[in-house]
């Protein structure tokens, strides 16, 4: 899953949107439960890392799509868990089909 920048992406939407839950249930726990701040101070920086990672993961197989394409990718980003529905959409429409070369 790693080797292709294909399966990063896959792999970093899924990984965007459980740091998005994570942070949530903290914001949840900070906010309205016990006034802890731990939830946040774990999975607020998580979040950031790995939402980076999937900003660059997106540009890197952006190459093989429409503006279009790439411009709902980046903005799956924002609402929670949206880049597990971008992926699915993606993953149905063969935009992250993996590039075969020449050697397979």
């Amino acid at each position: 899953m790693l080797s292709t920048p294909e399966g990063r992406f896959r792999l970093l939407a899924l990984a965007e949107a459980v740091s998005w839950a994570g942070l949530l249930i903290g914001m949840f726990f900070k906010y309205v439960v016990v006034n802890n701040e731990i939830g946040v101070k774990v999975f607020g920086p998580l979040h950031g890392v790995i939402f980076v990672g999937y900003v660059v993961v997106t540009l890197m197989v952006a190459h093989r799509w429409d503006r279009r394409t790439t411009i709902w990718a980046l903005l799956a980003s924002i609402p929670p868990f949206g880049t597990v529905v971008f992926e699915r959409w993606a993953q149905r429409k063969g935009h992250l089909d993996e590039v075969r070369t020449a050697r397979d």
